[in-house]
């Protein structure tokens, strides 16, 4: 399996189930597929895809890093890291998160944040077309980021992850595509387009893959607060008149709509929803006033 940038990093964890296998091999093995910005990503915004692969048999979690994180804010003892060293930390960083949730197979592009941003890039579209070229009957469903994400760089991947479904035939697109929560949450969703992700199963599990970006945490940004915080308050948010049923939720849109109608346009699909909340809203309040 080749990629575009000489320092992309393929890793197939050595504990994880697809030891031994060639990256290509554990790609066709893929039932949870992740492609995403940053590296954390995966863990703060995606982990209900991790934990339904975790030591389950017969279920491969692959993820993918699309930037090489050399922008990534930073502060205290990583203020004076450059960003050559930065893209090496934070390459170390992701692969013991692969290690720790004993994912199928770790890919991190290490595309500049512009060239992800930058529709029909060569080296970004061929690479997302490897990847998605590359997974097997088996894929059961892909997570992206969600496109209301205010995020430029979220968006960018989101955009150039459909672009590159989209070319495939249209027997071998993901049958499910999600978009999850990033640089901005998903809980003004009308409730009937929610998907609510359980995010509960292993706790210790969901706080160490977040504690281990610690260029991140000590950096500056309290990722590993923020991930947990953000799931429990989902859970308890989710419906003012029933009770807890699971203590962690992670939101998802539904994205699988831009997968089987190529004119559909993102645009008009994200807005469409917006309009929902702006009806529910206004309906209230009419109702009520």
């Amino acid at each position: 399996m080749k990629l575009a940038r000489p320092e992309a990093d393929l890793y197939v964890p050595a504990t994880g189930p697809s030891a031994g296998l060639t990256p290509a091999a554990a790609l066709a093995r893929t039932t949870h597929l992740c492609v995403i910005a940053h590296q954390d990503d995966i863990e703060i915004n995606a982990y209900p895809a991790v934990a339904e692969c975790y030591e389950k048999p017969g279920k491969y979690f692959t993820g993918v890093v699309m930037t090489n994180g050399a922008g990534s804010a930073r502060t205290g003892r990583f203020a004076h890291v450059t960003d050559a060293e930065m893209q090496l930390i934070r390459r170390d960083e992701q692969r013991r998160a692969a290690d720790i949730g004993k994912y199928s197979l770790q890919l991190q592009l290490a595309h500049a944040s512009g060239d992800v941003k930058k529709p029909g890039h060569p080296g970004v579209a061929a690479d997302l077309a490897a990847i998605f070229g590359g997974c097997g009957p088996a894929l059961e469903c892909v997570y992206l980021h969600q496109p209301a994400d205010k995020h430029d760089t979220h968006v960018g991947c989101f955009l150039r992850c459909l672009e590159a479904i989209r070319a495939l035939p249209r027997d071998q697109r993901p049958r499910r595509v999600l978009g999850v929560e990033g640089w901005r949450d998903l809980d003004w969703l009308a409730d009937a387009d929610k998907v609510a992700m359980n995010a509960s199963p292993n706790p210790k599990l969901a706080e160490e893959l977040v504690g281990v970006f610690e260029s991140q945490i000590a950096g500056g940004k309290r990722y590993d607060r923020a991930a947990i915080g953000r799931r429990v308050a989902n859970a308890t948010m989710l419906s003012s008149h029933a009770v807890d049923s699971v203590e962690a939720v992670s939101f998802a849109m539904d994205l699988t709509p831009l997968v089987v109608d190529e004119k559909l346009s993102a645009r008009d699909f994200t807005l469409a929803h917006i309009e929902k909340l702006r009806a529910d809203v206004g309906g209230r309040l009419e109702k009520l006033g």
